[in-house]
């Protein structure tokens, strides 16, 4: 019995995104431009053979979903397991914010600390956890065929070794190898 193969899809825009704003699990909506762009991406899949959406229950990422799925004709299932890492009190700021009040934490966070609870958020760790549960009973759900994932840039970073994909593109990759990756990254393998 073979994995779901998954389609990995960073939301579409969202009004943080648009000013330069830190989300992590903070919930704006999409924009304007982020609709659009969800749109473009719905079109763009209408001819692939999707079975399944799954999706984060952050704003962004449902809107998103919800888009995809009226265009494929399917319901998006919410999984919060999904969610993007927390980021504590960096959501809502601006990168220059950020490097200003916390410039030692965020070189932490870009030389890939695993320990670090950005803004007093979430440790990659338990990022890594949070995720690998839900791609764990994605599998054995024994559900086949191909999943839309929508969810957040660092749960694609954490999946794959695509650094930074633009909003609504997607990822095509196995659930199996995510699930491995996952396992080898948490044993420092």
């Amino acid at each position: 019995m073979s994995a779901p193969a998954l389609r990995l899809v960073r939301h579409a825009e969202s009004t943080w995104n648009a000013a330069g704003r830190w989300q992590g699990q903070g919930d704006p909506p999409l924009s304007g431009g982020g609709r659009r762009q969800a749109r473009r991406l719905a079109r763009a899949c209408s001819g692939v053979a999707i079975q399944r959406i799954l999706t984060s229950d952050l704003a962004r990422a449902a809107e998103t979903a919800v888009i995809l799925g009226d265009a494929l004709s399917l319901e998006p299932d919410v999984d919060p397991r999904l969610r993007e890492r927390d980021l504590g009190a960096w959501t809502g700021r601006s990168g220059a914010e950020i490097a200003a009040r916390w410039p030692a934490e965020l070189a932490r966070l870009r030389a890939g600390d695993p320990t670090l609870r950005p803004g007093g958020g979430e440790t990659l760790g338990e990022l890594r956890e949070r995720v690998a549960k839900a791609l764990d009973d994605l599998a054995a759900s024994g559900r086949r065929g191909r999943v839309l994932v929508v969810t957040h840039l660092g749960v694609i970073r954490l999946l794959t070794e695509e650094l930074e994909p633009d909003n609504a593109t997607w990822i095509d990759t196995d659930a199996a190898a995510c699930r491995e990756f996952l396992r080898t990254e948490a044993s420092g393998g």
